[in-house]
């Protein structure tokens, strides 16, 4: 239980064929590609990787081929969050038993949990499996808030090794950071206020924009932590315009777009459709300012004009 996830973490998208079936080269390339930008671990199946619409063997297969390629040198957590207890527990069990380092939970979405069921929910899955748990607050998605006083509960169960807070605010995550310890972790959810996030003491962030510009977001996490205010705020307003991009329709239909046209994938599953043709130079001027991004120098990155839409 002593894993600790810190620094840039990518939400992993999941690559798909434009039938629909997941593109095992293109998911291999996708996680060498992180390593490659030193992404610090990634997150296998959570929200950005469309888990709702994964059948169980994609799940294992997405999960084994991660640990396989990457595992052992960052760590691979696995999304298992689910509506019930029963069946988060579970996923979570299924993630442990592929390989998984820990898994991330997100608050139970729809059926909107009191803070004293919330409790009882992650304690219990702390209780039942062994595999360390990292919380996940995402409100807009869940209709479920996961307020700082029941993280303070649960943040001192050695099972439970911290927490992804996608609330943007900056009073949320000031809220957090005093439960941070050296078995706790603060991470961000919100790439257009993880620089602030980190500076004003968060661990890290789990970014979904890492996953096509993973070299950047670790740079941004780098900067931010060392407590370098003008290197990030330089890095955000570069930033800013691919920020605003992959928020335009709802996630991950525009990161997948530009990793389409990076060559890792092409297609989405229903009710989910492939981003609107009105956006689509848009999305092609953005994946060509990506690479150039991609392909700076570290010590240059942050002093060159911002990505052009």
């Amino acid at each position: 239980m002593h894993l600790r996830i810190e620094g840039s973490t990518t939400a992993l998208a999941t690559p798909l064929t434009a039938a629909g079936e997941v593109d095992w080269q293109a998911w291999k390339q996708l996680l060498e590609r992180q390593l490659a930008g030193r992404t610090q671990a990634v997150v296998v199946a959570g929200s950005t990787g469309e888990a709702a619409a994964l059948e169980d063997a994609e799940f294992d297969r997405l999960l084994v081929m991660a640990v396989e390629i990457i595992g052992g040198r960052i760590p691979v957590l696995a999304g298992t969050g689910m509506q019930s207890t029963a069946k988060t527990l579970a996923q979570t069990q299924r993630a442990r038993d592929c390989g998984a380092s820990a898994a991330l939970i997100v608050t139970p979405p729809y059926v909107r949990p009191t803070q004293a069921g919330l409790l009882a929910h992650y304690r219990l899955i702390a209780e039942k499996c062994d595999l360390p748990i990292v919380l996940y607050n995402v409100p807009a998605r869940t209709g479920c808030d996961l307020l700082p006083e029941t993280v303070a509960q649960l943040s001192t169960h050695p099972g439970i090794i911290g927490i992804k807070e996608a609330r943007g605010e900056i009073a949320r995550i000031q809220a957090l950071v005093p439960l941070r310890s050296e078995g706790f972790t603060v991470l961000s959810g919100d790439d257009p206020t993880a620089g602030q996030a980190m500076l004003a003491g968060a661990d890290g962030l789990i970014s979904v924009a890492s996953n096509v510009i993973p070299a950047s977001i670790r740079r941004l996490c780098d900067h931010a932590r060392a407590g370098d205010d003008a290197a990030v705020a330089a890095m955000q307003v570069r930033l800013a315009p691919l920020f605003d991009f992959l928020g335009m329709e709802p996630n991950p239909i525009p990161v997948k777009a530009v990793l389409a046209r990076m060559g890792i994938g092409t297609g989405l599953r229903l009710p989910l459709l492939p981003l609107s043709p009105h956006h689509a130079r848009e999305a092609s001027a953005m994946t060509a300012a990506c690479d150039a991004l991609e392909s700076e120098p570290a010590a240059v990155a942050a002093s060159q004009p911002t990505l052009a839409a």
